[in-house]
């Protein structure tokens, strides 16, 4: 059994559905790269246009249920949260759709597979596949599994970001703003590493990584947030 083969089986154990239309669950996972050096191939265009319209319904139900009390306003920020880009490339990443993914020309060898576009519309179109395969139920089992995490997190009271915070204590202080700036960007294009220096009036400048400039902003002030709660 070939690597692919072998996630593919994962990704139908992760989901809980065994495709009886196997061709089906192949477009789903098909870019629409693949389709430039063979344009007889299907790939899941359609399939994540039909699977986006089956998840904002299963998400909109499944809020009206979990929020009897809430008003329009807050049902319509709450179904935005769980339907965006992010959230369903975090649910692909999560059931292991990268590693099936059949991509054409150099794409394949490239991070374009690990970007949240090609997973979150390969998700969707995953979505499709389980409806047309098994009907409603299938594709609703799979969201309200899957989305499990994101439906958590509504309910969690929102932190404010670390370096919100640390500008507000500086300004209160009639300090100048905390000063970041960017020493390195290192690692592939498709996923760097940025080290950041952050430096507040009075005290010694701290350093730290992430995968992304906000990343490593947040590391930084956590450090600086934690360094001036020690000299108080």
């Amino acid at each position: 059994m070939s690597g692919r083969s072998a996630a593919v089986e994962e990704l139908e154990r992760r989901i809980g559905h065994t495709f009886a239309d196997r061709k089906l669950l192949e477009r789903a996972l098909t870019h629409a790269s693949v389709g430039d050096r063979r344009p007889h191939i299907e790939h899941n265009e359609r399939l994540e246009f039909f699977g986006d319209r089956v998840l904002n319904l299963i998400i909109a139900e499944e809020l009206l249920a979990r929020m009897p009390e809430a008003r329009e306003g807050e049902l319509s920020a709450a179904f935005h949260k769980l339907v965006n880009l992010e959230t369903c490339a975090e649910v692909a990443r999560q059931v292991g759709l990268p590693a099936t993914l059949l991509m054409g020309g150099g794409t394949g060898k490239t991070g374009i597979r690990f970007s949240d576009r090609v997973l979150g519309d390969a998700c969707e179109a995953l979505i499709a596949a389980l409806y047309f395969d098994g009907g409603l139920e299938a594709a609703r089992a799979f969201v309200v599994q899957a989305w499990d995490a994101p439906f958590r997190r509504l309910g969690e009271p929102k932190q404010r970001h670390p370096k919100v915070v640390l500008q507000e204590w500086a300004f209160g202080r009639g300090l100048p703003a905390p000063r970041y700036t960017v020493l390195e960007q290192s690692g592939p294009s498709h996923k760097p590493t940025f080290r950041l220096e952050l430096f507040v009036q009075g005290f010694e400048p701290v350093t730290g990584a992430g995968g992304s400039i906000r990343d490593a902003e947040k590391v930084v002030a956590e450090q600086m947030l934690s360094r001036i709660e020690d000299v108080k």
